[in-house]
């Protein structure tokens, strides 16, 4: 093309020109090309001038016609392929456990390490519900996870080495394993770089969907349940994330939480308290996707947690696992009834598709008038009959819910340690999120000023409605019990603040932060709630200090201080600093103890 472009070329010798024609836009680019530099163009059927319209108009068409003949080619091909993928005959090469046999049947593996490693992979995700987790669980144990080699001479190879996210992601959406035939998965798609690349369809859109076509290591409906399992701990939805999968931290409903105000899902944030962990629920959905600079509502967990713990050792007892079986009794009464009528359906269109058969043999072969409409009904009774059979099948096994005495016995013994169990400190929190998952669909949590507005939607359908109080704050966490209040105004009347915070500490009583009382804890108090002290006390009951009461007896200090100390005067400690007040006197003692100073 640059030697035509630039002169150096007189013509352009084509032995097969249809493989440049299979991009229309080079073969007329190489036309207008020579068009402009007057070269020419030969091939096996003669020689052509592009300049000229004529010889430009054949190669052109020329062109055309080997374009659209490749595709008709590729589409038969193509064609082919398609139809023995329908029929489930398409081979193309399995995922690691399975091998075609000579009749190109497909097998499990022969290796029995194989097998079991497979299964024992599934076995771990559906205990875990975390890829991730299971993946970690195998390695953790240093169990090898075998693998295909896709390319080179050891081609379909089995090696052996630690598993990654990636391919135990692969395996869990590879509906092979279920025992599906599947094609159309994927569609090829070139990007202008030339490169390709095959995103994922939906099963909508796949062309060939054939369940039960071999064996399989886990079942279809184990499969679906994996799906959903993966589609609800996806941690890259976001609009359609439902539930991230149960995690280390003591958080007890994380990932079922709802807001209530606008329905988002609500994350988790810790904050730690007296050295505890303690979650917090925030509705951010807004404030991350949207840029807002406020957050729906932030609810403090600690009474929503404790709550929802009460609640499900109130609902896993003894007493509701007997009811709930009792239950269970009754409603498989009803559908023994229930399965007798459809047995005997399907018995009744047996028969008719018996009379159909024996008036179809029964025919005159030569009469194709009459027996191809008999052999029309026959086949119409079988349809019908097949479809009844697969119909009533499927009821059974879903309504097959029979438990015998020994599952009784474990699911009552269940009940009756489940409390020990929950509230065992050696309890994993995962564990005990994992447990909570088992019983409770999700939490809508909605914040007033009036409190927490906690609703519980079970799995079995049943709801649970609470109003919780709103958490207290540091300084009402804080803050001193009324009981310790009323108790230090009831001392008040006897005791000094240093007598007081003996008397409590002796009871057991403590302070807001959880602290022995003392002196100045107590006057802190009585400031804080106005009790009046032992003093103010004594001086409402006319009790006189030292010096009024010198003053009274018309005294001296230091003689008023000897008559107390020969117990003549009683005085009254109403401090911590041993401050004395003195009741007042009579008339009889007042002359009684002037009657003393006169004798000293």
């Amino acid at each position: 093309m640059a030697d035509v472009s630039l002169g150096k070329a007189g013509i352009v010798l084509g032995l097969e020109v249809s493989r440049l024609a299979r991009n229309s836009s080079d073969w007329h680019r190489l036309l207008e090309i020579c068009a402009l530099s007057d070269t020419l163009i030969a091939d096996e059927d003669g020689l052509y001038n592009p300049a000229h319209f004529n010889d430009r108009l054949l190669l052109g068409l020329k062109g055309t016609m080997s374009e659209a003949e490749l595709h008709v080619l590729k589409a038969r091909l193509l064609g082919g392929q398609l139809s023995k993928a329908k029929r489930g005959e398409l081979k193309f090469d399995l995922p690691v456990g399975f091998v075609y046999d000579s009749h190109d049947r497909v097998l499990f593996d022969p290796d029995q390490q194989v097998q079991k490693t497979i299964k024992l992979f599934f076995e771990a995700f559906v205990r875990a519900g975390s890829a991730y987790t299971a993946c970690s669980e195998l390695n953790k144990q240093n169990i090898l996870f075998p693998r295909k080699i896709r390319k080179g001479v050891n081609r379909g190879e089995v090696v052996w080495g630690k598993m990654v996210h990636s391919s135990a992601l692969r395996l869990l959406h590879n509906p092979r394993y279920a025992g599906v035939y599947t094609y159309g998965r994927t569609r090829s798609k070139k990007l202008p770089d030339g490169a390709s690349r095959s995103p994922k369809t939906s099963r909508e859109e796949w062309i060939t969907f054939i369940p039960n076509a071999h064996a399989g290591y886990i079942s279809m409906d184990q499969y679906e349940e994996n799906q959903r399992t993966l589609k609800a701990t996806s941690q890259a939805l976001g609009h359609d994330r439902r539930k991230s999968p149960p995690r280390e931290g003591p958080a007890l409903i994380q990932g079922l939480v709802i807001c209530g105000k606008c329905g988002d899902r609500m994350t988790v944030r810790y904050h730690a308290r007296g050295g505890r962990v303690i979650p917090d629920y925030l509705c951010q959905h807004g404030n991350i996707e949207r840029c807002e600079a406020f957050r729906c509502q932030e609810i403090p967990g600690s009474g929503v947690e404790k709550f929802i713990s009460n609640l499900l050792l109130e609902m896993v007892s003894p007493m509701v696992i007997d009811v709930a079986l009792a239950v269970q009794d009754e409603l498989q009464a009803r559908i023994s009834q229930t399965d007798d009528l459809k047995r005997k359906h399907v018995e009744r269109l047996q028969y008719e598709a018996e009379v159909a058969r024996r008036r179809y043999v029964r025919v005159d072969p030569d009469n194709r008038l009459v027996a191809g409409s008999l052999e029309a009904d026959w086949n119409q009774c079988l349809r019908i009959l097949t479809e009844a059979q697969e119909q009533y099948e499927k009821q059974r096994r879903e309504t097959e819910l029979q438990l015998s005495d020994k599952h009784r016995a474990e699911i009552l013994a269940l009940a009756s340690n489940f409390k020990e169990i929950w509230t065992d400190p050696n309890t994993a929190d995962k564990d005990r999120k994992r447990m909570c998952r088992l019983i409770i669909g999700d939490v809508v949590l909605r914040r007033d000023k009036d409190g927490i507005q906690v609703d519980v939607r079970f799995k079995g359908g049943a709801c649970r409605s609470e109003k919780l109080p709103l958490p207290l704050n540091a300084a009402q966490l804080r803050k001193t019990s009324d009981v310790v209040v009323e108790k230090i105004d009831q001392l008040s009347d006897d005791y000094t603040d240093a007598d007081i915070a003996k008397q409590l500490n002796q009871s057991g009583f403590r302070t807001g932060e959880g602290r022995y009382f003392d002196r100045i804890a107590i006057s802190r108090i009585r400031s804080a709630y106005n009790l009046k002290s032992r003093y103010n006390r004594y001086r409402e009951k006319g009790y006189l200090t030292s010096k009024e009461m010198a003053k009274f007896l018309r005294t001296s200090l230091h003689q008023f201080f000897r008559l107390r100390d020969d117990g003549v005067i009683v005085g009254y400690t109403t401090t911590s600093r041993k401050d004395l007040l003195y009741a007042p006197l009579s008339r009889k003692e007042v002359k009684k103890i002037q009657q003393v100073l006169q004798e000293k």
